[in-house]
Protein backbone atom coordinates (compact mmCIF):
# COMPACT_ATOMS: atom_id res chain seq x y z
CA UNK A 1 0.00 0.00 0.00
CA UNK A 2 2.34 2.11 1.09
CA UNK A 3 4.60 1.63 -2.32
CA UNK A 4 1.41 2.18 -4.20
CA UNK A 5 0.92 5.93 -2.25
CA UNK A 6 4.39 6.80 -3.44
CA UNK A 7 3.94 6.06 -6.81
CA UNK A 8 0.65 8.17 -6.85
CA UNK A 9 2.03 10.85 -4.97
CA UNK A 10 5.24 11.34 -7.30
CA UNK A 11 3.02 10.89 -10.23
CA UNK A 12 1.01 13.86 -8.89
CA UNK A 13 4.10 15.44 -8.55
CA UNK A 14 5.10 15.28 -11.82
CA UNK A 15 1.99 16.00 -13.41
CA UNK A 16 1.13 19.30 -11.93
CA UNK A 17 5.00 20.49 -12.53
CA UNK A 18 4.15 19.66 -15.85
CA UNK A 19 0.76 21.47 -15.85
CA UNK A 20 3.01 24.78 -14.10
CA UNK A 21 5.33 24.42 -16.88
CA UNK A 22 2.68 24.39 -19.63
CA UNK A 23 1.19 27.47 -17.69
CA UNK A 24 4.53 29.57 -17.22
CA UNK A 25 5.56 28.54 -20.66
CA UNK A 26 2.33 30.04 -22.71
CA UNK A 27 2.05 32.75 -20.23
CA UNK A 28 5.61 33.59 -21.64
CA UNK A 29 5.26 33.49 -25.36
CA UNK A 30 2.25 35.44 -25.35
CA UNK A 31 3.31 38.14 -23.22
CA UNK A 32 6.59 38.25 -25.57
CA UNK A 33 4.73 38.02 -29.07
CA UNK A 34 1.94 40.51 -27.77
CA UNK A 35 4.52 42.61 -26.22
CA UNK A 36 6.59 42.89 -29.98
CA UNK A 37 3.71 43.22 -31.91
CA UNK A 38 3.09 46.06 -29.79
CA UNK A 39 6.65 47.65 -29.81
CA UNK A 40 6.12 46.89 -33.66
CA UNK A 41 3.04 48.28 -34.61
CA UNK A 42 4.50 51.75 -32.70
CA UNK A 43 0.63 52.43 -31.76
CA UNK A 44 0.73 50.59 -28.01
CA UNK A 45 -0.60 52.98 -25.24
CA UNK A 46 0.75 52.86 -21.89
CA UNK A 47 -3.05 50.71 -21.18
CA UNK A 48 -2.12 48.07 -23.97
CA UNK A 49 1.37 47.61 -22.41
CA UNK A 50 0.16 47.18 -18.91
CA UNK A 51 -2.38 44.63 -20.14
CA UNK A 52 0.28 42.70 -21.44
CA UNK A 53 2.22 42.53 -17.71
CA UNK A 54 -0.83 42.33 -15.83
CA UNK A 55 -1.74 38.52 -18.28
CA UNK A 56 1.81 37.52 -18.06
CA UNK A 57 1.56 38.28 -13.78
CA UNK A 58 -1.75 36.16 -13.89
CA UNK A 59 0.09 33.43 -15.57
CA UNK A 60 3.06 33.22 -13.46
CA UNK A 61 0.89 33.31 -10.25
CA UNK A 62 -0.66 30.61 -11.31
CA UNK A 63 2.12 28.41 -12.50
CA UNK A 64 4.04 29.41 -9.13
CA UNK A 65 1.23 28.13 -7.16
CA UNK A 66 0.80 25.24 -8.92
CA UNK A 67 4.42 24.72 -8.33
CA UNK A 68 3.57 25.00 -4.73
CA UNK A 69 1.21 22.65 -5.28
CA UNK A 70 3.64 20.00 -6.09
CA UNK A 71 6.24 21.28 -3.21
CA UNK A 72 3.92 20.77 -0.83
CA UNK A 73 2.56 17.49 -1.93
CA UNK A 74 6.54 16.28 -2.20
CA UNK A 75 6.91 16.84 1.81
CA UNK A 76 4.29 13.98 2.44
CA UNK A 77 6.44 11.44 0.63
CA UNK A 78 9.81 13.25 2.05
CA UNK A 79 12.06 11.68 4.76
CA UNK A 80 15.68 12.90 4.73
CA UNK A 81 15.52 16.66 6.98
CA UNK A 82 17.77 17.51 4.31
CA UNK A 83 15.14 16.82 1.47
CA UNK A 84 12.77 18.59 3.57
CA UNK A 85 14.69 21.68 4.16
CA UNK A 86 15.36 22.13 0.20
CA UNK A 87 11.41 21.54 -0.31
CA UNK A 88 11.13 23.92 2.26
CA UNK A 89 13.44 26.63 1.29
CA UNK A 90 12.04 26.37 -2.35
CA UNK A 91 8.37 27.20 -0.76
CA UNK A 92 9.19 29.97 1.09
CA UNK A 93 10.89 31.67 -2.08
CA UNK A 94 7.72 30.51 -4.29
CA UNK A 95 5.58 32.24 -1.90
CA UNK A 96 7.14 35.12 -1.46
CA UNK A 97 7.42 35.55 -5.33
CA UNK A 98 3.43 34.59 -5.45
CA UNK A 99 2.98 37.44 -2.94
CA UNK A 100 4.72 39.88 -4.52
CA UNK A 101 3.55 39.23 -7.88
CA UNK A 102 -0.24 38.92 -6.38
CA UNK A 103 0.22 42.82 -4.67
CA UNK A 104 1.67 44.13 -8.06
CA UNK A 105 -1.14 42.87 -9.88
CA UNK A 106 -3.78 44.22 -7.26
CA UNK A 107 -2.14 47.95 -7.56
CA UNK A 108 -2.27 47.79 -10.70
CA UNK A 109 -6.12 46.62 -11.13
CA UNK A 110 -6.74 49.11 -8.36
CA UNK A 111 -4.76 51.72 -10.49
CA UNK A 112 -7.21 50.64 -13.45
CA UNK A 113 -10.31 51.01 -11.87
CA UNK A 114 -9.17 54.07 -10.51
CA UNK A 115 -8.56 55.64 -13.62
CA UNK A 116 -11.29 54.27 -15.43
CA UNK A 117 -13.49 55.87 -12.51
CA UNK A 118 -11.95 59.68 -13.07
CA UNK A 119 -12.58 59.45 -16.69
CA UNK A 120 -16.14 57.97 -16.36
CA UNK A 121 -17.62 58.43 -12.96
CA UNK A 122 -21.32 57.10 -14.13
CA UNK A 123 -19.77 54.51 -15.75
CA UNK A 124 -17.65 52.21 -13.87
CA UNK A 125 -19.44 50.16 -10.93
CA UNK A 126 -17.70 48.02 -8.53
Amino acid sequence: MRDWLIFATETAILVIDAMALVVIVFGTVEAFVTGLRLMISGTASGADKREVWLRYGRALVAGLTFQLAADIIETSITTDWEAVGRIAAIAVIRTFLNYFLERDLTDIRERQTERRRLEDPKGVQE
